[in-house]
C-alpha cells in the first residue's frame, strides 16, 4: 500500500510500493501565484496572429509591425525609452512587455481599454504609433493570397478588422513566460533560492511592495499614483501630457498622475523603467520606488536583496530563460 508522510517542514513524500519514489514537494501558501501553462488555442488563430505580429502592413508605410516594438528576444519590449512610431519619431510612452500581457487587467499605462483586442485597434490606428486604419489594413491583407487563405482556415468570414484583431490577441495569449525560478520556488522547490534571494523576497513583502506589485502578474492589476509619497514630477520637472496617466481619460483630478501598476515579471529584462523610461537600471527603478511610493530609506544591503530576489522573476520563452 502506498503510505504518505509530511514531514515537519511540510514537505510531502509517497513511498509508492515500497520504493521510496518522492513527490513534488507541496505548493506554497503564498499570496503571490506561479504564472499558468501557456493556454492551448486554436492553432490556426494562433499562428496567424504570428504571422500579423510580424507583419509591416499593419502600418501606413509598411515600416513598422508589433515586432518593431516588441520585441520577443529583449524582454517583450525593445529597450529604448520611447519606441520608433512609423514616421521616425519616438512615442511619447515607454513601451512595456507584451509578454504576459494578458494577464493584465487593462492595456496600455493608463489603463484605457479592457482588452488585448481593444489595444490592437488603437495601436493601428495611432497617429504617432502605426498612423493607419482598419480599411487600408483589411484591403493590404485580403490582396494577399496567402494571407486570404489563412484568414479562411481560422475564420469562416474571412479577413475583417475583428478578426485581425483577435487573430493577434489570440497569438499574445500564448506569450507567457512560466517556469521562472520564483514560479519554481512557489511551487515548493524552495532550495532553487539563494539565502540572499529567500531574504530579497521577505524584505519585498516586509517593505510592502507587495502592496501594489501583487496577483498572478506581480502587478497589472491595480491603479497607483506615481509618487503617493513625494512629489515625483516636481522633483523630475518639465511634466509632459503623458505624465497625467489616467487624468486624460477621466478629467478627475484624483487620478492625475494615476497608473496601472507595472508588472515586475522579467523585469530584470525590461530596462529602462516607468512611464517616462526615467529609471536605466533595475536600481534606480528602486530608489524610485523607495522613495515616491513607500516613503522609507532602506539600508543597502536591503536594497541588494531586493534585487536579487527580483532577478529571480525572469522566466522562459520558446524553452529558453529571459
Amino acid at each position: 500500500m502506498n503510505e504518505v508522510l509530511t514531514c515537519r517542514f511540510g514537505v510531502v513524500f509517497m513511498l509508492c510500493l515500497g520504493l521510496g519514489m518522492p513527490l513534488m514537494a507541496a505548493p506554497l501558501d503564498e499570496a503571490l501565484k506561479p504564472l499558468p501553462a501557456v493556454p492551448m488555442l486554436d492553432p490556426a488563430k494562433v499562428e496567424l496572429g504570428r504571422q500579423l505580429f510580424n507583419e509591416p502592413r499593419l502600418s501606413v508605410n509598411n515600416t513598422l509591425s508589433c515586432a518593431s516594438c516588441h520585441r520577443l528576444e529583449s524582454g517583450g519590449a525593445d529597450n529604448k525609452p520611447f519606441s520608433i512610431g512609423f514616421d521616425g519619431k519616438p512615442v511619447d510612452i515607454n513601451t512595456p512587455s507584451v509578454f504576459n500581457a494578458s494577464l493584465n487587467f487593462k492595456q496600455f499605462w493608463n489603463g484605457r481599454v479592457d482588452t488585448l483586442e481593444a489595444q490592437i485597434q488603437q495601436v493601428v490606428i495611432s497617429p504617432v504609433e502605426m498612423g493607419s486604419d482598419w480599411k487600408t489594413v483589411v484591403q493590404n491583407l485580403s490582396s494577399l493570397p496567402a494571407y486570404q487563405a489563412a484568414f479562411q482556415r481560422a475564420y469562416p468570414d474571412g479577413v475583417t478588422a475583428a478578426n485581425v484583431q483577435n487573430a493577434l490577441a489570440t497569438y499574445e495569449r500564448t506569450l507567457l513566460t512560466p517556469n521562472s525560478r520564483f514560479d519554481q520556488y512557489l511551487l515548493g522547490n524552495t532550495d532553487i533560492f539563494t539565502i540572499q534571494e529567500k531574504y530579497g523576497y521577505q524584505r519585498f513583502k516586509d517593505y510592502g511592495c507587495i502592496a501594489c506589485h501583487q496577483g498572478i502578474n506581480i502587478g497589472g492589476n491595480m491603479f497607483q499614483k506615481f509618487g503617493v509619497m513625494g512629489d515625483y514630477f516636481k522633483a523630475r520637472g518639465k511634466t509632459v501630457e503623458s505624465d497625467l496617466g489616467r487624468y486624460l481619460l477621466t478629467q478627475d483630478e484624483e487620478d492625475r498622475h494615476v497608473f496601472k501598476v507595472p508588472s515586475l515579471r522579467n523585469v530584470a529584462a525590461t530596462a529602462p523603467y516607468f512611464h517616462d523610461a526615467s529609471a536605466k537600471t533595475l536600481e534606480e527603478a528602486v530608489d524610485v520606488m523607495f522613495k515616491y511610493q513607500l516613503g522609507r530609506n532602506p539600508s543597502q544591503e536591503d536594497k541588494d536583496l531586493i534585487i536579487q530576489f527580483l532577478k529571480t522573476l525572469s522566466g522562459e520563452w520558446a524553452g529558453k530563460p529571459l
